[in-house]
C-alpha cells in the first residue's frame, strides 16, 4: 500500500484526524477544493459550549475541555439565553440544561444594553463558553500532521473509489492513490463517498445555517457582549471583529453543495433578533451559509463501517465538529490504532456506525 492511511475531506474533522494518526503511520490527506476548511469548518460560529447538544455531543466536548483550555485556541465569550416573560418554562429548562445563573432584565441590560425591556422578561447568562480561533486550531493541527510526515493535498477531488487486495484505491485527477485504510471525513458530502465505495449511505444529510454581519447596533462595543440565544432557539447573535453576526438558526435540508444564504430566511431571522433588542437592523455587511450535517439520531458517527474492512466514517457531525474535534479525532486514532477509547463504552457503541446495521 501507498499510504496506511487515506482521509477524504479537509475540514476541521479530516485536519485533526490526520494529525492524530500521522503517528501511526503514512497519511495522505485529500481536499477537493482550493483550499482546506472552505466549506462548513470556514463557517462555523466558533463556540465552545461543551454543554450544547445530545449526550454524545456532550461527551466529547466534555472531554476535549483539557486539549483546548491548554491550546492557545480560545478566548472569553459568555453565553446568554433571553425570552419573553410568557415562556417561564422553556427558559427553565434551558437554565438547567446550559447551567446558566438567571439574570434580572437589568442585569442583562447591563452586559447587552440593546435589549428590550419592553419584550426581554428573562434572561439567563454562563461565562462557561469561549470563542475559537478555528483559522489557529486548524493550522496548529495542519502543522502537526505535516510534523509527523502527513502529505495534505488541496484541489484533489476523489472520482472513484475501489477495493483492492489489502485496501483501496481512490482516483483523484492527479491519479491513483492507495491505501490500507480510508476515513470518511467528508462531510455534507459522506454518503456520496460512501456509496462511490460501494458502502450504503447512513442517510447523513445536510442542513443549510445561514448568516448575516451587522455593523455594531448603535455603535457599541460589542466586543465583551456574550453570544445571545433566543428563547426557542431560532436565533443566535455573536459579536465577531467588532461587528454582529446573526443567525436565523434554520436548519433546510439540502443537496450537498456550496450553501449560499436564503434573503427571505435571513429576513425572517433578523425580525425575530430585532424583537428583542431596540436597535433596528439597518444593513448587512455580509452574509453566507454552511452545511451543518446530521445522522438520522443526530449523534455523529464515529468508527469503522460494518460491512466494509477499512472503511472508517467520521461524518454527522452538525454544527459541533469544532467543539467535539479533540476528543472526536483521539477517538479516531484510537479506534484504528487497536486502543481502548478514554471515552465511556456506552458513548463508543453510540457513536458506532454499526448502529445502523
Amino acid at each position: 500500500m501507498t499510504h496506511d492511511f487515506l482521509i477524504i475531506g479537509g475540514g476541521i474533522a479530516g485536519i485533526s484526524a490526520a494529525a492524530r494518526l500521522a503517528p501511526l503511520g503514512s497519511v495522505l490527506l485529500l481536499e477537493a477544493e482550493d483550499n482546506f476548511a472552505y466549506h462548513a469548518s470556514g463557517r462555523s460560529a466558533a463556540l465552545y459550549e461543551p454543554r450544547y447538544g445530545n449526550p454524545a455531543v456532550v461527551a466529547l466536548s466534555m472531554a476535549s475541555n483539557d486539549f483546548f483550555q491548554a491550546s492557545g485556541t480560545l478566548s472569553p465569550r459568555g453565553l446568554m439565553f433571553i425570552d419573553t416573560p410568557d415562556q417561564r418554562a422553556r427558559f427553565e429548562q434551558s437554565v438547567k440544561a446550559f447551567d446558566l445563573d438567571p439574570l434580572s432584565v437589568e442585569e442583562a441590560r447591563a452586559i447587552v444594553p440593546i435589549l428590550n425591556p419592553e419584550v426581554v422578561g428573562l434572561a439567563a447568562y454562563a461565562r462557561h463558553a469561549w470563542d475559537v480561533d478555528t483559522d489557529l486550531l486548524i493550522q496548529n493541527f495542519l502543522r502537526e500532521a505535516r510534523a509527523h510526515g502527513a502529505e495534505t493535498r488541496s484541489r484533489a477531488p476523489v472520482r472513484a473509489i475501489r477495493q483492492i487486495t489489502g485496501g483501496w484505491a481512490v482516483e483523484t485527477p492527479e491519479g491513483t492513490h492507495e491505501a490500507r485504510i480510508i476515513v470518511n471525513a467528508a462531510g455534507a458530502w459522506a454518503d456520496p463517498v460512501a456509496e462511490m465505495a460501494g458502502l450504503a449511505p447512513l442517510g447523513i444529510q445536510p442542513y443549510r445555517r445561514s448568516m448575516a454581519r451587522l455593523p455594531a447596533p448603535g455603535g457599541h462595543d460589542v466586543s465583551g457582549w456574550p453570544m445571545l440565544i433566543g428563547g426557542a432557539e431560532d436565533w443566535y447573535a455573536k459579536p465577531d471583529a467588532g461587528a454582529l453576526i446573526v443567525s436565523p438558526a434554520e436548519e433546510d435540508p439540502m443537496t450537498p453543495h456550496d450553501a449560499f444564504a436564503d434573503d427571505m430566511v435571513l429576513a425572517e431571522g433578523l425580525a425575530r433578533y430585532e424583537e428583542m433588542v431596540t436597535e433596528p437592523v439597518t444593513r448587512l455587511l455580509s452574509n453566507w451559509a454552511g452545511l451543518r450535517s446530521f445522522a438520522p439520531d443526530r449523534v455523529p458517527v464515529i468508527g469503522f463501517a460494518p460491512d466494509a474492512p477499512g472503511f472508517f466514517w467520521l461524518a454527522g457531525q452538525g454544527g459541533y465538529g469544532f467543539q467535539t474535534c479533540p476528543a472526536a479525532c483521539q477517538l479516531v486514532a484510537d479506534l484504528i490504532g487497536g486502543r481502548a477509547p478514554d471515552l465511556p463504552p456506552e458513548i463508543v457503541a453510540s457513536l458506532s456506525p454499526a448502529r445502523f446495521a
